[in-house]
């Protein structure tokens, strides 16, 4: 049952981010031996070159109830059961920063996503599966973060240099550590599923608040899609919240902030204490208005394949517009010039082309800039 289902949601642009800011505060030292650790690169073979020094996160939120009180349990109104083995990956986000580290786009990758999963073993690791269609979420399921990163690889030609895979329970003690996180919905919510009940406006939102919050999905008809851009709209709010309360400069926030939020997070091999602290140094200067968020360019989003079920299909040609761009390191957003004409001036301001329809951590959802 969807109201029974682990909660799903993304805090990635605070772990991707504000954590990745804040590290150097508490001194690496202290926290590298509290991060899990996963082996996810090693037996990948035939990846993508890469061509820049921007750098590729792939940051996965797994399901799980697991570390949440019975108070927690009780007012979120959803059961004790743990993730089912083998585990699922309903959140999958590329953060991508640029070179120079000032700038970061957030790309949402929709759960059941048509993509190719590649040739791999069974999970027994006697036979050998061959490559078929399938949704994008079921690379982890099938292979755990191996096949889904050698999986996003193949469909986009990224190289992921880094994985994050977030564990949901704490999220109730990161919101809170960050004294509430503000969101605002054009139009009143009530979900009999998340349990969720607000009236349309601005609200300051505590931890469980907040997880009802970007697990909602049934009320307004949209589904996933209108889910993602809510946890969207909700990772601009924390990176709004981090930056402009003070977080990032005072150390006592910072810890409540790292203890909240450390013990959810498993990183991969290669993300050693020095390549930290040196990303934390160069990403102070990034502003909310550097970051954009967006979801992979759709052609359907209600499709269906025989023996796959119901997906969504990626535009094949915004798509590769976007992983050609992100893997060159460019500007996701066009400035055109007007053509000349007997009106124009020398001082005519180009037009503003937004095909990817991103939107930066800078704005409220309900039309304002923060």
């Amino acid at each position: 049952m969807k109201s029974t289902r682990a909660i799903r949601i993304i805090t990635s642009l605070s772990v991707g981010v504000v954590v990745l800011a804040s590290v150097s505060w508490l001194g690496l030292g202290h926290i590298s031996g509290k991060i899990a650790r996963i082996s996810v690169f090693a037996g990948l073979e035939d990846r993508p070159e890469k061509i820049s020094k921007a750098l590729n996160y792939l940051i996965v939120g797994s399901d799980t109830r697991e570390g949440l009180t019975k108070e927690e349990l009780k007012e979120l109104k959803v059961g004790s059961t743990a993730t089912a083995a083998g585990g699922r990956s309903d959140t999958m986000l590329l953060v991508h920063i640029s070179k120079d580290r000032d700038k970061a786009f957030l790309v949402s990758f929709p759960r059941d996503s048509l993509v190719t999963i590649p040739a791999h073993k069974s999970s027994s690791g006697e036979n050998l599966i061959p490559a078929r269609q399938n949704k994008l979420n079921a690379a982890f399921s099938f292979g755990g973060a191996p096949l889904l990163i050698k999986t996003i690889e193949s469909e986009t030609n990224l190289k992921i240099d880094h994985y994050i895979e977030v564990s949901f329970a704490g999220f109730a003690g990161i919101v809170n550590a960050l004294g509430g996180v503000e969101v605002c919905t054009k139009v009143d919510i009530d979900d009999p599923k998340s349990h969720l009940v607000l009236s349309a406006g601005t609200h300051t939102l505590n931890g469980i608040e907040a997880l009802k919050y970007v697990r909602t999905r049934d009320f307004d008809g949209r589904g996933d899609i209108g889910r993602m851009q809510r946890q969207q709209e909700f990772m601009s709010s924390v990176l709004n919240k981090a930056t402009s309360t003070g977080v990032l400069l005072n150390p006592i926030k910072i810890v409540n902030f790292m203890n909240a939020a450390i013990s959810t997070i498993k990183m991969d091999e290669n993300l050693s204490k020095e390549d930290l602290l040196n990303l934390a140094k160069q990403m102070r200067g990034l502003s909310s208005g550097n970051v954009r968020t967006l979801t992979v360019p759709l052609s359907n989003p209600n499709g269906r394949v025989d023996g796959v079920g119901s997906v969504v299909v990626w535009d094949e040609t915004l798509s590769a517009d976007l992983w050609t761009r992100i893997r060159n390191d460019a500007s996701l957003v066009d400035e055109v010039k007007p053509s000349p004409s007997a009106s124009s001036t020398a001082s005519a301001k180009p037009v503003i082309v937004d095909k990817f329809k991103t939107r930066t951590a800078a704005e409220n959802p309900c039309g304002e800039i923060k």
